[in-house]
């Protein structure tokens, strides 16, 4: 079949799903790459019957339809896949579990938008990283026993066997919160991309609900993948990825562009907060790096992306009009190019934190 040039969407340059059905199906998906690491109420609530009243979606499970606009699944693949991502933010920021210069004095702290918690068992570990589901919050309380932590999320799929100091609740972090004022000392939140219509009132909670002299720390991704070296181009699958999300986001009214943007900054300051800071990174996707400690990285975003693409992107994809099988093809693609050493592939995150005033 000959090649055809790609044809973006009307307004837009996103490539349309006929586009990847007229490649040709050269799909060898182990490539030249390493496959070793590919394996193919509006307030805190108890659990009742309605919250876990899941939707299924061409036979993926996502929250109810009262968060029904939210993108990212709930089932097994997908928490997966933010176990492993968690592993990847963790070598990231050097084997830490914060930035923000925290005192071993902490007696409160609080994870929004806990994501999982499957391991009920140590023998339920994850197989990939040996660690628990759902383990910022495990293992911050680990680290700070004599503190209280609480995990909130919206749904209930945190672990049971979990610290004796370590609580989850279910909340909307989009709501007014229900923390006592000034009653926590650290804050922290990562990924919330896409789950936020209005980040300053996000952090205007935040700010209420702090001790005068506490953190908050915000940990999110660029939308878009890119390259050194023009390997990423825009007709890749690896390119578009990230325009489908932006565009998806922008119909669903919740921006994927968080780190483009500056929004953390910017929502932190008219919050009010204070020494705020930030440090940048790159995330490589695959094991293309030469340095080694980059090449894991990179290993292990490969490895939770092959976790659960479509989980990741369906709900953004079909927002579009996409159908699952249209989906399917692209992700061929897209894995490709992922376990290519060819394509030298990586997204930006942020970090950024910043402190209550003391005479708040």
């Amino acid at each position: 079949m000959a090649s055809q040039q790609p044809i973006s969407l009307p307004g837009t340059d996103i490539l349309p799903p006929e586009h990847w059905t007229q490649l040709p199906e050269d799909l060898d998906e182990h490539d030249d790459a390493d496959s070793a690491l590919a394996s193919d109420a509006d307030s805190t609530e108890s659990l009742t019957s309605s919250i876990i009243q899941y939707r299924t979606i061409h036979g993926r499970t996502y929250h109810t339809e009262r968060h029904a606009d939210y993108w990212g699944p709930v089932d097994a693949n997908y928490q997966e896949a933010m176990d492993i991502n968690h592993h990847v933010l963790t070598l990231l920021i050097g084997g830490k579990l914060y930035l923000a210069p925290l005192s071993g004095e902490i007696s409160t702290a609080v994870d929004i938008g806990t994501g999982t918690g499957m391991c009920v068992t140590k023998e339920e570990m994850s197989p990939v990283t040996n660690e628990c589901v759902g383990i910022w919050a495990i293992d911050f309380a680990d680290q700070f026993p004599k503190a209280s932590v609480t995990g909130t999320d919206i749904a209930p799929i945190q672990a049971t066997w979990v610290p004796p100091n370590l609580e989850f609740q279910i909340d909307d972090s989009t709501k007014e919160w229900t923390f006592q004022e000034a009653s926590l000392d650290y804050i922290h939140a990562r990924w919330l991309v896409g789950a936020i219509q209005d980040w300053t009132a996000l952090f205007k909670e935040a700010y209420k609900s702090l001790k005068p002299g506490g953190y908050l720390e915000s940990y999110e991704p660029a939308s878009r993948m890119e390259s050194d070296d023009g390997t990423v181009t825009n007709s890749t699958a690896l390119c578009q990825w990230g325009k489908i999300f932006v565009e998806g986001g922008r119909k669903l009214g919740r921006p994927f562009t968080v780190y483009e943007d500056g929004t953390q900054r910017k929502a932190m300051e008219e919050a009010g907060f204070v020494d705020i800071e930030e440090r940048n990174f790159k995330t490589p996707v695959g094991q293309w790096p030469r340095d080694a400690s980059d090449r894991e990285i990179g290993a292990y975003m490969q490895l939770a992306f092959e976790q659960d693409a479509e989980g990741t992107v369906l709900v953004m994809a079909t927002t579009l009009g996409w159908t699952r099988d249209e989906v399917g093809v692209f992700l061929a693609h897209f894995r490709k190019e992922i376990r290519s050493r060819k394509i030298h592939a990586f997204f930006r995150q942020k970090v950024v934190w910043g402190r209550k005033p003391t005479s708040s």
